[in-house]
């Protein structure tokens, strides 16, 4: 493995850049050994700590240009998702800090407002900037003030629908603002963004840019006078043809005035760009290609482009440490494959995370019945329910936090109808170090409300193969299964088994207290039931299964043996699988004495996930902890 011997005292200007007024100081052509510098710095950095890498590689000399010719924090400078934003962390104050990104009380992996004043607005999930720039726009402009509002939309965000309304709207209001069209043809994995397909072949066409060069050299040959006149008649020939045959076509459609596309790593001319077009008025888009993961020759072999990744050997990037065992996002996949082997209505979706979600597997399998929509969520639920109509089964494999955004969907157009579709939660709970826009908090809440929904977690590797099986079976209506970030169990792996919707099992019997728990929480659970034993608590363990419905037999069995009810779960406390058997208690009449035990009334920072399972005492000491205590407790009767 090579040695981490960068040294930022080394370096000729990095060293000195601590905010951007620092950069103004370098000539353009500093800028570009700053580039290098950066470049070099964050791959030594990333390489040790892990995080996402490619994006903010593509974006270096496009981050400096724009802080080397705009005024942050004065001017606004908005970035989609937070991928693209380690380099403008660099530059506003936090190159020292960089060490700590992700990391349990270290800087946030997005943009956050609370963490710097040059944060203009949150970004962890894609395709907000549009939107949110807009209304820093008119904010501006109701308040009489005068700063510039700067978008960095790319990586894949173009691709989700938000983006067009925002610029149909930003179009129709004129507001002065500039949107910078990062343009690397990925988002997390190659795009499926149409247009950007057109766009590229179109600008790399061989004829098309030798047509252009010869008419520019032909009218550069005639005399000063008329070679001034003759280009300046080409220029407009040329913007009509980019009006029909180019980018400018779609975007000066909807209101906006189209430049490009540019080199965006040619920072010497992209400041240029970004000098001509500031005092500029109305709605300005400047198209910059980038190559995501810039700078290591193996990027370009990486399905992901150096998207994501953990600790590696910067010198091969290969990953340092893997675990023999796998990931339940990879078991799902399997799993999946399997299925769709043995039952040819099977439809795998995803929202342009297939690597996230296991469903490459499907990709590289049975690719005819693998459809990556893009970053869009809504899409890709409407989608699904109009293939169950026909009766095929969908499965929709999407993060937790990401199908929030599809909620109205889920609700209008699939529960209502009682279509089939199975919705599959990869990252539920506590993902770790991508933080509060990434923790899959809320799916148990936001999904038990939904009528029809049927909603289970397993408690290790194969129960999520007899879950998926049995979602792939049942055809009452939405079903939907949420599980974990990270390795599995290690458990041995049986053949399918079809489960009773709505039955959960008892893991240990017991006789002091009662421990009904959901998905992952069962096996830490179970381990605080023998740090329970050692202190002469004897508790039960129950694995519920199923949030929706539940179990009524099995918790009328439970609330008939115990006085005190424990609920564990990685979800907030309201509104989901304790709340859920609470609301059972009071329906039936039962007095029992019931804690919830979850994830608080918060948003939960970034840290990895069994640092924050200590923190919230969610491990298996924790809640072991909260057990004894809660054995201890009167019940207060009101």
């Amino acid at each position: 493995m090579e040695e981490h011997s960068f040294d930022l005292n080394n370096t000729k200007f990095l060293k000195d850049i601590e905010y951007p007024v620092d950069l103004k100081k370098l000539s353009l052509p500093d800028l570009r050994e700053l580039s290098d510098e950066i470049r070099d710095f964050l791959m030594d950095t990333i390489s040790r700590i892990g995080g996402h890498l490619g994006s903010s590689l593509g974006v270096v000399e496009l981050t400096l240009a724009i802080h080397y010719v705009f005024n942050a924090p004065q001017d606004k400078i908005i970035w989609d998702v937070g991928h693209q934003g380690y380099i403008h962390k660099i530059l506003t104050g936090r190159k020292n800090r960089l060490k700590t990104i992700r990391q349990k009380d270290g800087i946030s992996g997005f943009l956050k407002r609370s963490e710097s004043e040059y944060d203009a607005f949150g970004a962890g999930h894609a395709t907000t900037s549009l939107s949110s720039s807009l209304g820093i726009a008119t904010a501006r402009d109701f308040q009489k003030k005068k700063f510039k509002v700067i978008s960095i939309i790319g990586d894949g965000s173009m691709t989700g629908g938000m983006a067009y309304e925002a610029m149909n709207n930003i179009g129709l209001l004129k507001k002065d603002m500039i949107v910078v069209l990062n343009d690397n043809k990925m988002s997390i994995a190659p795009n499926v963004w149409s247009i950007q397909n057109y766009f590229t072949d179109l600008m790399l066409n061989e004829s098309y840019n030798r047509l252009r060069n010869k008419i520019w050299n032909l009218t550069g040959k005639v005399d000063k006078k008329n070679s001034d006149r003759l280009r300046s008649l080409a220029a407009k020939i040329e913007g009509g043809l980019k009006g029909v045959l180019t980018p400018g076509m779609l975007f000066e459609a909807l209101g906006f005035r189209y430049f490009g596309p540019i080199n965006g790593h040619n920072v010497v001319n992209l400041v240029k760009t970004f000098e001509e077009i500031k005092n500029f008025t109305g709605p300005l888009l400047v198209h910059v290609f980038t190559e995501k993961g810039k700078g290591p020759s193996y990027a370009s072999k990486h399905f992901q482009k150096l998207h994501a990744l953990n600790p590696f050997d910067k010198s091969t990037g290969i990953e340092l440490k893997k675990s023999s065992v796998p990931a339940y996002t990879k078991v799902f996949g399997e799993a999946l494959v399997e299925l769709a082997k043995r039952d040819e209505k099977i439809i795998a979706i995803t929202a342009a995370m297939p690597d996230g979600t296991g469903l490459n597997a499907m990709a590289v399998s049975i690719p005819e019945r693998y459809f990556d929509v893009g970053i869009a969520e809504q899409h890709a639920v409407t989608f699904a329910a109009g293939l169950s109509t026909e009766g095929f089964t969908p499965v929709v494999a999407i993060y937790s936090t990401f199908l929030q955004r599809a909620f109205d969907q889920m609700i209008h157009d699939v529960a209502t109808q009682k279509l089939s579709v199975v919705f599959v939660l990869d990252r539920s709970g506590l993902v770790g170090s991508d933080g509060p826009t990434h923790h899959g908090s809320f799916d148990l809440s936001y999904l038990r409300l939904i009528p029809n929904m049927v909603i289970m977690a397993p408690k290790d590797e194969n129960e999520l193969r007899n879950m998926l099986y049995t979602a792939t079976l049942y055809k009452k209506g939405p079903i939907a299964m949420r599980y974990p970030r990270g390795n599995a169990l290690g458990v041995d792996i049986g053949e399918f088994t079809k489960l009773e919707i709505g039955k959960g099992e008892v893991v240990k019997e017991g006789s002091d207290i009662a421990i009904l728990a959901i998905g992952n929480m069962v096996h830490n659970s179970s381990v605080a039931a023998k740090i329970l034993e050692e202190k002469g608590i004897d508790a039960e363990i129950v694995n519920m299964r199923f949030v929706k419905p539940l179990d009524a037999e099995l918790l009328r069995s439970v609330f008939g043996k115990f006085k005190k009810i424990l609920t564990i779960e990685d979800n907030s406390i309201l509104g989901g699988f304790g709340s859920a058997v609470c609301e059972f208690a009071e329906q039936y009449g039962f007095k029992n004495d019931i804690l919830i035990h979850g994830l608080p009334d918060k948003f939960i920072e970034h840290g990895k996930p069994e640092e924050l399972h200590a923190d919230l005492k969610l491990d298996a000491n924790g809640i072991a902890e909260v057990a004894e205590e809660f054995l201890k407790r009167k019940k207060v009767i009101s």
